[in-house]
């Protein structure tokens, strides 16, 4: 059976409901404290995992910075990788994700109760204008996370290239960093069937302002990808 499939069925009498309150809340989303939102659709994520057949294992919380205004750089394998985050993040977090996913059902409601920023790759003053309005964001207080291999990897336990632009909006904001490492990921919603499979989402040690401060983003990239790797490599 399709992994989606067996959520959708498992969660009939759950999920509908919980759909028709996030498209409430979407609809007049400034009306709703960022928590409540927040907290719903982590709800709804967990409900679907529960009936996933899938061990999500999660690894260095004590990480997560106790003060918001920070950005999560993490590597990207499947369409899980979201869904997980949702699931397990304990507070509000939005993330900036490819213009094409802004349309798609249950996600353009989550991007807008969580005040997400679309980027057109394709266009160069767009997407200035998006780490302009991240940074801003970050700045106020509230945290973000992006994917820089810009979209998924698509070669199962193996990492493509981290683009330096996407850590403009860090260095702009000079917030902290802290990078995050999916492992077995694509296995959930990327392959097909829904055998049991079990997913490992680790949260980093912090990297501080001082530490990357005369690095260029392509530096940067690279240190945050050596990062990641360093826990791929011990665990896969």
């Amino acid at each position: 059976m399709n992994r989606i499939v067996r959520m959708a069925l498992l969660n009939i009498f759950k999920l509908p409901g919980m759909y028709r309150k996030l498209c409430k809340y979407a609809k007049n989303t400034e009306q709703y404290p960022e928590l409540e939102k927040w907290q719903h659709i982590s709800k709804m994520m967990q409900a679907a995992i529960a009936k996933s057949n899938v061990d999500l294992q999660v690894f260095g919380k004590e990480n997560i910075p106790q003060e918001n205004g920070y950005m999560i750089y993490s590597n990207h394998q499947g369409l899980f990788d979201v869904v997980a985050i949702a699931a397990d993040f304990p507070g509000p977090l939005a993330c900036v994700f490819k213009k094409e996913l802004e349309d798609k059902p249950l996600l353009k409601q989550i991007l807008i109760c969580t005040k997400s920023f679309a980027m057109d790759r394709e266009d160069v003053r767009q997407s200035l204008t998006v780490i302009k309005n991240v940074s801003e964001e970050v700045k106020s207080g509230r945290n973000y996370i992006i994917f820089p291999e810009g979209t998924r990897s698509k070669l199962g336990n193996t990492m493509v290239d981290f683009h330096g632009g996407s850590f403009k909006a860090a260095m702009k904001t000079k917030c902290p960093i802290m990078p995050m490492a999916f492992i077995n990921s694509f296995k959930v919603l990327d392959e097909k069937g829904s055998k049991p499979v079990t997913v490992q989402m680790h949260y980093l040690p912090v990297i501080p302002y001082e530490e990357y401060k005369d690095l260029s983003s392509v530096e940067l990239a690279a240190l945050v990808k050596s990062r990641i790797q360093e826990v791929m490599d011990k665990h896969v």
